[in-house]
């Protein structure tokens, strides 16, 4: 299982780059610890932007409820709070850390996280050969269900904190490790393929706490 905490993060946003003005629609940040969630942070956002159609189509998340979301000024402070020092992880985590760091420097705050988890990275280092690492995909093939709607943030963080803690248990029960470290999943994210499970029999047997 995973040792110490960490903390899944999943945004729904209005498009895919906080450069071409998109913005965060609904944050769900969920801490994991000793390989079960412990807490959650959700919400909608208020940016004061418009929902694309095709948003709406594919979130379900409407104009009428952002505009009567709290603004960003408030939900972002207290999601760096949530998050505190805690590792960050996220699905495909590029994404999110790009627009938490766009919303975070438009505020003039700076994130305290060490480091940066991708979970999409690292079932691919440590599933080789699945015929996709898409979230849904990859849930289907790790028989992990959704509990609701996809494209939500908190279904979408939970099922991303699910093959998270699906990786930490694999590795320990491989490996032989009573608990696996954050940091050393985000080692691994660092390697390429073929040097993973070199990297993993170098340590197996200890307890990474």
């Amino acid at each position: 299982m995973l040792g110490p905490s960490l903390v899944m993060l999943d945004f729904e946003t209005t498009g895919l780059s906080p450069a071409n003005g998109d913005r965060i629609t609904e944050v769900a940040a969920l801490r994991l610890r000793e390989g079960r969630v412990v807490e959650r942070f959700v919400s909608l956002v208020n940016c004061g932007v418009r929902i694309p159609a095709f948003i709406t189509g594919l979130t379900g998340i409407t104009q009428a409820m952002v505009d009567a979301a709290p603004p960003v000024q408030q939900v972002l402070p207290q999601l760096l709070e949530f998050i505190g020092n805690d590792t960050l992880a996220a699905h495909n985590a590029s994404f999110d850390d790009k627009f938490l760091q766009a919303e975070a420097a438009s505020l003039g705050l700076v994130p305290a996280y060490p480091a940066v988890l991708c979970s999409l990275k690292l079932a691919r280092r440590v599933y080789p050969g699945m015929a996709s690492y898409r979230l849904g995909d990859l849930a289907r093939q790790l028989e992990i269900r959704f509990a609701s709607a996809a494209h939500r943030a908190e279904a979408d963080a939970e099922v991303a904190a699910q093959v998270l803690l699906r990786i930490g248990c694999d590795l320990a029960r491989q490996y032989g490790w009573e608990t696996v470290a954050p940091e050393l999943l985000v080692a691994v994210n660092g390697l390429s393929a073929a040097k993973v499970p070199q990297f993993l029999s170098a340590r197996s047997g200890q307890k990474l706490r």
